[in-house]
């Protein structure tokens, strides 16, 4: 059974790696940008967990690199529905024109606050995610406020599990406190594969929209996620939603 695994993962690394050299022509025509995402979660016990994640974002295929931030934090599930979590991270935005091209045009600390909800409708998962941020950045302290709906279903089985291909999409609104209030919309789309346990491999397609272009820039991104998730606790998860951090 490991042997397997052990084939099949490198059968989707060898996979991943074919199509991103194969689509690098058509997304960089296309103007698309990437996100790469490194996201850990582990469960301490059943109650308490901590996290960490790592991106690193461009605005053309792999190149003209902009874009990085590192973060982490902790939850404490209430119940396996319910969920809350602290976190702080640095957040980094170059100019554009090249790879990593200073001076930078926002270098930010930012706390935040988040509530986490689940449901599900026979084989959908959906998951209700709101967050309170505290931006420090250049020109003082920011406030802002998201909302994320995630839905999750398993395509070939009851729920994802090993073996497990699923598509995931979900939409964020992202609020201030200050007129217009309104700030950005991002959607994503994309298929998973749960390979074991603890590793589940992710991709798929982002479109954001600013209201304005300050500490962001581009439209529309390929992200490709390698989500590990660790359960010191050994506790059931029954029906398990793979999501990136941020």
């Amino acid at each position: 059974m490991k042997i397997s695994l052990v084939v099949l993962s490198g059968k989707l690394i060898i996979n991943l790696t074919v199509f991103i050299m194969l689509s690098e022509t058509c997304f960089s025509q296309s103007g698309m940008g990437s996100w790469s995402v490194l996201s850990t979660k582990i469960s301490l016990n059943p109650k308490w967990g901590a996290f960490a994640e790592a991106q690193i974002r461009s605005l053309k295929f792999y190149d003209h690199f902009h874009y990085y931030e590192v973060k982490g934090g902790v939850n404490y599930t209430v119940h396996n529905n319910f969920q809350l979590s602290m976190a702080g991270g640095h957040y980094n935005t170059y100019q554009s024109g090249g790879d990593f091209v200073t001076p930078k045009r926002s270098d930010e600390i930012r706390l935040w606050q988040q509530v986490a909800m689940r449901q599900s409708l026979s084989i959908l998962q959906f998951e209700h995610r709101y967050r309170a941020e505290q931006r420090v950045t250049q020109i003082g302290l920011k406030h802002r406020f998201r909302y994320r709906i995630n839905m999750t279903i398993p395509l070939n089985k009851r729920k994802v599990e090993i073996g497990t291909l699923y598509t995931s999409a979900w939409n964020e609104i992202f609020l201030t406190n200050r007129a217009p209030y309104f700030e950005r919309n991002r959607f994503f789309a994309g298929l998973g594969y749960e390979v074991t346990n603890a590793l589940t491999l992710q991709g798929g397609y982002i479109y954001q929209f600013d209201y304005f272009l300050v500490d962001e820039i581009g439209r529309q991104f390929l992200q490709l996620s390698a989500l590990f998730d660790f359960d010191v606790s050994k506790r059931s998860h029954d029906r398990k939603i793979p999501s990136n951090v941020d």
